[in-house]
């Protein structure tokens, strides 16, 4: 073969191989491209595409309408209304956001503490994040800030919706409120909404009882957002579903003449249904004006509130714990009753010995002969001294809790406390001691350790009224769904004992010489029955004694003694009880009975059943038939 034959050859060989080994390589990479794209595309484009409108898209949370919370007749306690308020955005002024403040401060009052949160929240957010300046405008100083909008740059009004309370202080120890969103209430629930800037949840009181119901579920607003996170444009919007609203058992306008009755006194009162343990009232004086804390309570706000001796924040009646003084005689009248001791008759001589000490009567003189009617009547401390002793400690607890004392009620508001019925386990468990038969006679006329709260003191006296175990409830609806209500099964005290002690307390109002005669009910078919009681808050010495100094008219607010008073009204079919507890109010003594008296008055006048014509249940447009003396 020529030479040059085999070189062309051995060339195209050559050729050939590289030609194989770069197409090969070609195709491995075809191929590979062709297998990750086959995999990008098709095995992996769903969670691909999911990923990128995610990138396009942004999910927000709407948070929802909350549920209204309104009386028995519909009147609204906690609704809602417009807000009004004034963001700024960095990003759009141009002057600087503090020129943005500048400016907007020459129509509006800016405090300086929000021109330090402005400015620390705009540093905190991104450019074009709105922060919130002020909220809660009124309708004119919103227009004054729109009629100037176009020399405000960065400047953005918005209207939103924030809860409003109409009757202020009168419901607030109802009510509660709503506050931001603290680091533990997030902790303890995972509901995302609370993560929304701005959102609010209840604090106290009904608001925070059915937090969960009145809240709602949150929607969702669906935009369009470029790659800084800036909105584009809404693609769609499910504004969620509002909150169930609550149903009380309150009258509003019961709780308004309970609350003016009782005046700037540190009080607390309770309105009950004796049938069906429907609340009508409670009241706790003085209030707070619940929508302070909607939009942020000022720091002096809040010192004026904590620092006040009255203790405007506790709700008093299922919080305050007082000793009942002589309203506690009622409970130990049925327990002696009940153990054998209803024809028992003491001689009072106005005090009572029991080995070295000696145990003082309230009227000095003394009430001669008494019965268990008659020392009702009149309060008779030696009497119950002697039903004490009869009865026992023992005794005594298992009474007194058969009426509700000693025991939180379960009335549907957070902070009830139990009150004490003090035993003798209890003092070796809590004060490392034995019971001694001297503090069994202090008991029995309300004092020592006992204590209650002004909504056991109601109960006691609907147990009374009614012979069966009600329990008080305050909310009939949450939503569509009755709250359960049970027929309260029969106390375990006789028909003649019931009788015995309701006769007392008729005679202690309606009867001459009775500790409630001055204030009784004189409009017929409307008298009430009751007890006064008078509840030491210091210990009177031996000395002050002897100098018949007992009483604490002339000393500080603190030291003077509480005025308490529990009633049922009308006095033959009770339909009504109430308890009212004026703290260091015996100075002013008969207050807490004049308290009861409008109260009990007002709400038998009120009674549907007892008006001539159809109640306005729908509009709470009645007017008043009575006035307060």
């Amino acid at each position: 073969m020529p030479l040059f034959d085999r070189k062309d050859k051995s060339r195209y060989n050559v050729f050939t191989r590289r030609s194989l080994v770069v197409g090969g390589g070609m195709a491995a990479v075809f191929a590979t491209l062709a297998g990750r794209l086959y995999q990008l595309q098709i095995v992996e484009g769903q969670e691909f595409m999911t990923r990128a409108e995610d990138n396009r898209v942004s999910q927000r949370l709407l948070a929802p309408l909350r549920g209204l919370i309104l009386d028995r007749f519909g009147v609204a306690l906690a609704d809602n209304r417009r807000n009004y308020r004034i963001l700024v955005v960095k990003e759009q002024a141009s002057d600087g956001v503090e020129a943005a403040l500048d400016n907007l401060a020459r129509i509006i009052t800016l405090t300086p503490q929000d021109r330090e949160r402005v400015l620390r929240q705009v540093r905190e957010n991104r450019a074009f994040v709105p922060v919130t300046v002020i909220e809660d405008l009124n309708w004119e100083a919103f227009s004054r800030i729109n009629l100037h909008l176009p020399y405000l740059p960065g400047i953005v009004p918005d209207v939103g919706e924030t809860r409003s309370y109409p009757f202020g202080a009168e419901m607030s120890h109802i009510i509660g409120y709503v506050a931001a969103v603290s680091e533990s209430d997030m902790k303890r629930d995972p509901d995302p909404v609370l993560s929304l800037p701005g959102f609010r949840i209840g604090k106290r009181g009904i608001e925070k009882q059915f937090d969960a119901e009145i809240r709602g579920t949150a929607g969702t607003d669906r935009v369009e957002v470029n790659a800084y996170g800036r909105v584009i444009r809404e693609l769609s919007r499910d504004p969620g579903i509002p909150g169930d609203s609550v149903y009380l058992t309150i009258d509003q306008e019961v709780q308004d003449v309970l609350t003016r009755a009782l005046g700037d006194q540190s009080a607390a009162s309770v309105v009950m249904d004796v049938e069906t343990g429907d609340v009508l009232a409670l009241a706790s004086t003085p209030g707070y004006d619940p929508n302070l804390f909607n939009v942020g309570i000022t720091e002096a706000q809040w010192r004026a509130l904590t620092t006040d001796d009255h203790d405007p924040l506790l709700n008093k009646a299922i919080g305050g714990v007082y000793p009942p003084g002589s309203t506690f005689k009622t409970a130990m009248a049925l327990g002696g009753i009940e153990a054998g001791y209803g024809d028992l008759q003491v001689f009072c001589t106005g005090s009572l010995r029991l080995g070295d000490h000696v145990f003082h009567c309230w009227k000095h003189s003394g009430h001669g002969l008494m019965t268990v009617a008659t020392a009702l009547q009149q309060s008779c401390d030696v009497f119950f001294y002697t039903m004490a002793m009869k009865l026992g400690i023992d005794g005594i607890d298992a009474c007194t809790h058969a009426l509700g004392l000693g025991q939180p009620t379960g009335i549907e508001l957070p902070g009830e406390r139990a009150g004490l019925i003090p035993s003798r386990a209890w003092k070796r468990a809590a004060l490392g001691r034995p019971w001694e038969e001297g503090e069994t006679l202090v008991t029995g006329i309300g004092q020592g350790y006992v204590l209650a709260t002004p909504v056991q003191l109601c109960t006691l006296a609907a147990r009374i009224a009614s012979g069966r175990a009600v329990v008080p409830r305050i909310t009939r609806f949450v939503g569509h769904r009755p709250q359960p209500r049970v027929l309260a099964p029969p106390l375990p005290f006789s028909q003649s004992a019931l009788a015995t002690v309701r006769e007392g307390m008729r005679m202690a109002v309606n009867e001459l010489g009775g500790t409630a005669y001055a204030r009784r009910i004189t409009e017929t078919g409307y008298e009430m029955a009751g007890k006064t009681g008078t509840a030491q808050v210091r210990r009177i010495t031996a000395a002050e004694r002897a100098r018949g100094d007992t009483k604490t008219n002339g000393l500080p607010w603190k030291y003077q003694e509480h005025a308490l008073f529990i009633a049922f009204a009308p006095v033959g079919a009770p339909k009504y009880a109430c308890a009212v507890v004026i703290e260091h109010g015996a100075a002013i003594e008969p207050f807490q009975v004049q308290v009861a008296h409008d109260a009990l008055l007002f709400t038998q006048q009120r009674d549907p059943v007892r008006l001539p014509t159809a109640y306005p249940v729908a509009t709470g447009d009645l007017r008043r038939t009575y006035a307060l003396k």
